[in-house]
C-alpha cells in the first residue's frame, strides 16, 4: 500500500499531466489562445455588465459588431428623415390617418406649395407644429406605442409602411448613408440590406401569363389555384424570360440599385480626402419579395430576383418578406416554398434567406406554427432563417435543430422586434434552444427605425436577459460575417469553428496590419476572408484600447 505523500505526489503530477494533455490539445487545435488583451476586455465586460444597462451599452457601442444581415431599408429609417424628405418632395399629411399622401396640385407661385384639400397639411407643417411632429413620429414607429383592444403591436409595426410609403424612391441614397452612418458609429463593418426594386414589369407579365388552374369553386367554396409542376414552372419561366420587358425591368432594377450605390458613395465623399466614417461600411441588397400576393406574381418577382443576383454583384441573395400571418403568406407558403425548390435547382448559386417562424402561439392556428421552417429549409433551400420563432412548435423540434445545427444554417436574431410584434421576449424567445443545439445564430435589427433602436440595443439585450458573455457575443459577430453573402471562402479552416484560419494566413497573427504576401493574397480573392480578416483587426484595436 502506497504511502500518503507518495499518493499525494502522484496525484499531483498525474493532474499535471493531464492538465499539460488538454493544454496541448487546445493549442494544437488554436491558432491563438487568449491574449491578455483579449483577457481585459473580458474582465471589463463583466463589470460593466455588472454595473447595469448603460454602462454595458456603453461598452457594447463601441464592440466591433461585423455584420447586420437583417435589415429593412425603409423600416432602418427614423421617422424623423421621413418628415425632412416629405417637405422636399411636397407632401401632405392627410391628419385623419397621420401618413403622407400625394398634394392634389401645386400653387402657382415663386415658391410653390403643395394643395393638400379639406383636412390635410403640407408635411412642412409638421416642422412648426411639435403636437403634428410627435404625432407623426409616433405613426410611422413603435414610439410611445401602447396596445389597445384591437390593436397590437404587430398591427401598429406594421401599419406604420404604409403610412410614410409615399416618400419618393430618389432618397434611397440618403438612406443609404443613414444606416451606414448609424452602423458605423457602432463599429459595424458590412450589412446585407433587404430592399425592392421595381417589378412592375414582371408582376404585370406574370398576372397576363396567369397561373395554372385549380379546381372550380363550387357553392360556397372558394377557388384556389393549384400547385404548378416542375414542368409548368420551367414552362412559366421560360415564357418570362422570353418577354421583351422583363429583360429591361432586370436591367432597369440592376441600374437602380447601382444607381443608389453610387450616390450612396458621393454623399459620403468615399474616397476623397473628406470621405465619412460610413465609407467603411460595406453595402450589399437582398432582393426581397412580397410574399402576400397571388402566386402569378410571387413566382414573377421572384424570377426578376434571381435573375438579377446572377448577373449583379450588388445582389446577394433573395427573401421573402410581409407578414408571415397574413392570408394570403400562410395560404400560399407550401406553394412558394415549391417555387423556390424548382428555381434553385435552376439558379443554385443564387443565395436564399427566408423569413420562417415568425410567429406566435394564438397568432394562427397551431398547425400553423408546425412547418414553416422546416419547409424553408428542406423545399426553401434557406441557408439562413430570419427569427425562427416559432422553432419548438415545430413538428419534432429536436431533429429540426440538430438538422439546422449540422447543415449549419444560421438563424437571424431580431429581438426588439420579436418583442415588439410578437410580444416574445426573454425565457418565451427560443434563443436559448438554437444555442444549446449549436445553431449558428448571430444579432440583426431587423426595421431599427420602426423599432427606434440599433445593433448595440440588440447586443445588450441579448447579453442582460440570456446573461451572454463577452466571447458569446464575440463569437456571434464572427458568425455574422461569417453566414454573409459575401463572395469568396472563408477566412476559417472549418466552418463555424473560430480557432484556426486556413493555411494561407495561418503563421499570422488574425486582424494583422500587415499579413504576408501568401495571406494578402487570399485575402484579395474573398471579399468574406477580407471581411473576416477586417472583424479581427478591430477586436484586436478595440481590446488593445481597454
Amino acid at each position: 500500500m502506497l504511502d500518503f505523500a507518495v499518493e499525494k505526489e502522484l496525484m499531483r503530477r498525474l493532474s499535471h499531466a493531464v492538465l499539460l494533455l488538454c493544454l496541448t490539445v487546445v493549442f494544437a487545435n488554436a491558432q491563438v489562445a487568449v491574449t491578455p488583451q483579449e483577457a481585459r476586455a473580458v474582465r471589463a465586460f463583466n463589470v460593466a455588465k455588472t454595473a447595469g444597462p448603460f454602462p454595458l451599452h456603453a461598452f457594447l457601442a463601441n464592440m466591433p459588431k461585423g455584420a447586420d444581415l437583417h435589415m429593412h431599408l425603409s423600416g432602418a429609417v427614423y421617422a424623423e428623415s421621413f418628415i425632412a424628405e416629405a417637405t422636399v418632395d411636397h407632401l401632405c399629411v392627410n391628419q385623419a390617418t397621420l401618413s403622407f399622401i400625394k398634394a392634389e396640385s401645386m400653387t402657382r407661385s415663386s415658391s410653390p406649395q403643395p394643395v393638400c384639400g379639406d383636412g390635410n397639411v403640407p408635411a412642412a407643417s409638421a416642422f412648426k407644429d411639435q403636437k403634428l411632429y410627435d404625432a407623426l413620429v409616433n405613426s410611422f414607429s413603435m414610439r410611445s406605442f401602447v396596445a389597445t383592444p384591437g390593436t397590437s403591436g404587430h398591427d401598429q409595426f406594421f401599419a406604420t409602411f404604409a403610412r410614410f410609403g409615399s416618400i419618393d424612391k430618389s432618397h434611397v441614397p440618403e438612406w443609404l448613408d443613414e444606416v451606414a452612418t448609424r452602423s458605423a458609429a457602432q463599429n459595424g463593418q458590412y450589412l446585407e440590406i433587404m430592399q425592392t426594386p421595381s417589378f412592375g414589369a414582371a408582376a404585370k407579365l406574370g398576372y397576363q401569363l396567369g397561373w395554372p388552374e385549380g379546381p372550380k369553386a363550387t357553392g360556397n367554396s372558394i377557388a384556389t389555384p393549384r400547385d404548378a409542376t416542375r414542368a409548368e414552372l420551367a414552362h412559366l419561366r421560360d415564357q418570362l424570360l422570353a418577354a421583351s420587358d422583363f429583360r429591361t425591368n432586370i436591367t432597369e432594377a440592376a441600374k437602380e440599385l447601382d444607381d443608389a450605390l453610387a450616390a450612396r458613395t458621393r454623399l459620403e465623399h468615399c474616397g476623397e480626402a473628406n470621405a465619412v466614417a460610413a465609407c467603411s461600411v460595406q453595402i450589399r441588397f437582398i432582393g426581397q419579395v412580397l410574399r402576400a400576393f397571388p402566386p402569378q406574381q410571387v413566382f414573377a418577382q421572384t424570377l426578376l430576383y434571381f435573375e438579377l443576383a446572377s448577373i449583379d454583384p450588388n445582389v446577394v441573395g433573395i427573401n421573402f418578406v410581409q407578414p408571415e400571418d397574413a392570408y394570403m403568406s400562410m395560404s400560399e407558403y407550401h406553394r412558394q416554398m415549391l417555387m423556390l425548390d424548382y428555381l434553385h435547382a435552376a439558379y443554385p448559386k443564387v443565395h436564399i434567406s427566408l423569413h420562417a417562424g415568425e410567429l406566435a402561439p394564438g397568432l394562427v392556428p397551431p398547425d400553423g406554427l408546425s412547418f414553416h421552417i422546416r419547409e424553408a429549409v428542406d423545399l426553401g433551400h434557406a441557408e439562413r432563417i430570419g427569427h425562427g420563432v416559432d422553432v419548438m412548435y415545430e413538428k419534432d423540434p429536436t431533429a429540426l435543430l440538430k438538422e439546422l445545427a449540422d447543415r449549419h444554417i444560421m438563424v437571424e436574431i431580431n429581438l426588439t422586434s420579436n418583442d415588439g410584434i410578437l410580444g416574445i421576449s426573454g425565457k418565451n424567445h427560443p434563443l436559448p434552444n438554437y444555442r444549446a443545439a449549436h445553431v449558428p445564430v448571430a444579432l440583426s435589427t431587423d426595421d431599427e427605425g420602426v423599432s427606434r433602436g440599433n445593433i448595440t440595443q440588440e447586443y445588450t439585450r441579448a447579453a442582460l436577459e440570456f446573461n451572454l458573455t463577452y466571447t458569446d457575443l464575440k463569437n456571434m459577430a464572427r458568425t455574422s460575417v461569417e453566414h454573409s453573402f459575401l463572395a469568396g471562402p472563408s477566412l476559417w479552416s472549418k466552418q463555424d469553428t473560430f480557432n484556426r484560419s486556413v493555411e494561407d494566413c495561418a503563421t499570422q497573427p488574425l486582424g494583422a496590419d500587415t499579413p504576408n504576401a501568401k495571406c494578402t493574397a487570399f485575402l484579395k480573392s474573398s471579399d468574406k476572408a477580407a471581411q473576416q480578416w477586417e472583424l479581427e483587426h478591430r477586436f484586436k484595436v478595440f481590446e488593445s484600447s481597454l
